[in-house]
């Protein structure tokens, strides 16, 4: 079978926190589903920097490169090699918090060509609050959106967890270890939160390596090459680079003119 790299995003400003508690059950449950053939790494965004995208454009036609000079090409290139990711995030004012917005907005932004070039990464969420519903299902839905949104594919979660991630509540403890000690003394929601957290890593993983798998078929493989709907994918399993593709289609363009026109300085 394929060999998957699986990236655990940690979109808290906090290390070591109840954020990372859940990404490092999910990535070791996700190592376990599929025995020698996930490679995962953890990805900390806390005390790094994510300025917010100014609409410049410079990034559609430089590849992907972003004028702004912060932390944002590290995560985008992983991002970029990725065959699955986690995103564990807790909720800010009933949302993601602040600079993983910003890091995903320049994302998006990016990669434009994931609008029309599926990527077939496999996406999951997981978060966790202070209170019992205070915005869980809004973060999921955002990075389930997100990953629709650049050609990936979301990956629900599982009752008693979360219909669309796996999502808990620290007991209005506002401790980074909060959910650590709930679990350690046998807490039934946190219980719940870790096995739906487990349960989804390990269906990402299984899943991911099916898909990579399944596409190494040259039936399958000319199949998608044919379709010109999975580009970044094929370059990605390839090992193509760059990931991204050298220009990005014109949605605008007529049949005779398929092709936008960028200046080379």
């Amino acid at each position: 079978m394929e060999t998957i790299k699986i990236l655990g995003i940690n979109g808290s400003n906090r290390r070591g926190g109840n954020s990372r508690f859940l990404l490092d059950q999910a990535l070791a449950a996700a190592a376990l589903a599929v025995p020698g053939c996930v490679d995962t790494e953890i990805y900390e965004t806390g005390g790094r920097t994510y300025l917010p995208c100014t609409a410049c454009d410079r990034c559609h036609s430089k590849l992907g490169v972003c004028r702004l000079e912060d932390d944002f090409a590290e995560l985008r290139d992983k991002w970029l090699e990725a065959d699955a990711l986690i995103y564990s995030v807790p909720v800010y004012h009933a949302g993601i918090p602040g600079h993983l917005k910003c890091f995903i907005d320049r994302l998006g932004e990016s990669v434009v060509e994931g609008f029309f070039s599926k990527q077939m990464k496999v996406v999951g969420c997981v978060t966790s609050g202070t209170g019992i519903a205070t915005g869980q299902e809004s973060v999921m839905n955002f990075i389930n959106a997100h990953a629709m949104m650049l050609g990936c594919l979301p990956f629900a979660g599982e009752w008693p967890g979360a219909y669309t991630g796996a999502g808990g509540w620290t007991h209005v403890d506002p401790r980074k270890n909060a959910l650590k000690d709930l679990h350690a003394g046998n807490d039934e929601t946190t219980a719940y939160l870790v096995k739906s957290t487990r349960n989804m890593a390990a269906g990402i993983a299984q899943l991911a390596v099916l898909i990579k798998t399944g596409a190494r078929q040259k039936q399958v493989h000319d199949l998608l090459e044919k379709s010109g709907r999975y580009t970044m994918f094929l370059r990605r399993i390839s090992g193509t680079k760059p990931l991204a593709i050298e220009k990005p289609y014109d949605y605008f363009a007529t049949d005779e003119d398929t092709q936008l026109e960028f200046d080379e300085d």
